[in-house]
């Protein structure tokens, strides 16, 4: 399965339709950082995909929500991290904002394995009643428990169609190889059997190509219904191998005496809109 699309593949793909059941999208993570040393890696990834009015439907699947189990999924990990409905939530956020998506909400994540999860970044679909984008928002942590929202809208208030490009400023430190600074470069494919997640790193706004480039893809696979011991031992590696390979790519990059920032101070505002 190829994990990147070219530019004239995603121009133009179609909307996302709102009738999207939970679902396993099975694919793989690509990083490519191109300069001042070049490092590349793909591995094999998955996540959940999630429309947050039918989290009741995971019951059906032996997935876990809110409570402890091989696989699980907390609502305490994503949005105000408190346990609370997260539909509420995001609604209150996108209302705050001014972004009229009364549709269902699609949260991308990754679930818990054996109680543990990291997700460096999940993604927040977020639709109007027509089925349309109105909005992403891209909920970034970092290594040091620390979240970033970045929400991504058009200035105009127009839906979003697939292969979009989306520009926000970076604001949050993720990796010590990277400075705060520059900004990031979003496109999606939102269709139902297909699920793609581009983002594009410019350290300098002059910069005719990034310093990185990072691609998530996948095909959208039915739950296993009542079988999570199954999707527990296809992927029981997975969350540690997430933290693993991240301090491994860490550890190639400082081998090879790319420059280290400092982690700064984070963002006195947690959300960063789009330009």
């Amino acid at each position: 399965m190829t994990a990147r699309l070219p530019d004239r593949a995603v121009a133009g793909l179609p909307a996302a339709d709102v009738r999207m059941a939970p679902a396993l999208i099975a694919g793989e993570v690509t990083h490519r950082r191109l300069r001042p040393s070049a490092n590349a890696f793909t591995y094999p990834a998955f996540c959940l995909r999630l429309p947050l009015s039918r989290l009741s439907e995971l019951d059906a699947t032996g997935i876990r929500r809110n409570r402890r189990g091989l696989v699980s999924f907390h609502e305490r990990d994503h949005g105000p991290r408190d346990g609370s409905p997260l539909l509420p939530w995001i609604r209150g956020l996108l209302a705050r904002e001014g972004v009229h998506a009364d549709g269902d909400v699609v949260l991308y994540a990754f679930p818990r394995m054996l109680g543990y999860v990291f997700n460096p970044v999940s993604f927040w679909v977020c639709h109007d009643a027509a089925g349309a984008v109105r909005a992403v928002l891209a909920e970034v942590n970092n290594t040091f428990g620390e979240t970033h929202h970045y929400l991504l809208t058009d200035a105009s208030g127009h839906p979003l169609a697939s292969g979009r490009t989306l520009t926000a400023r970076k604001v949050f430190h993720v990796s010590p190889f990277c400075a705060v600074r520059g900004h990031y470069r979003f496109r999606f494919h939102f269709g139902p059997g297909r699920w793609l997640a581009r983002i594009d790193y410019f350290d300098d706004d002059d910069a005719a190509t990034p310093l990185l480039e990072t691609h998530v893809s996948g095909s959208a696979v039915p739950l296993p219904q009542r079988n999570a011991a199954d999707l527990f031992w296809r992927y029981r590696w997975f969350t540690v191998g997430v933290v693993a390979r991240i301090h491994w790519q860490a550890l190639r990059l400082w081998l090879k005496r790319l420059p280290f920032f400092r982690k700064p101070a984070p963002p006195a505002h947690p959300l960063t809109r789009s330009s």
